[in-house]
């Protein structure tokens, strides 16, 4: 694993010291690796919707409902 030197500003430190006070992490490299994993899904997700919204606007209009388009929505998110 690649170890790194970072510094925090004094808020973002006293939240990191907060949450290993909880002991909801081990220890502050742990919960930045966590946070990252976080960021890196949210990403994936925002990639994806951006990606359905870009193919939607080339396909054009569309006859289906609201209703329609969210269960087909749902549909293939979940799938």
């Amino acid at each position: 694993m690649a170890r790194q030197s970072i510094s925090f500003t004094k808020p973002n430190d006293e939240w990191l010291k907060a949450q290993l006070e909880n002991q909801e992490y081990s220890s502050k490299s742990e919960l930045i690796n966590d946070l990252i994993r976080q960021a890196r899904k949210q990403q994936a997700q925002i990639d994806w919707i951006r990606a359905k919204l870009d193919k939607s606007e080339r396909s054009g209009f569309t006859e289906s409902t609201k209703e329609q388009i969210l269960n087909q929505s749902k549909s293939s998110f979940n799938g």
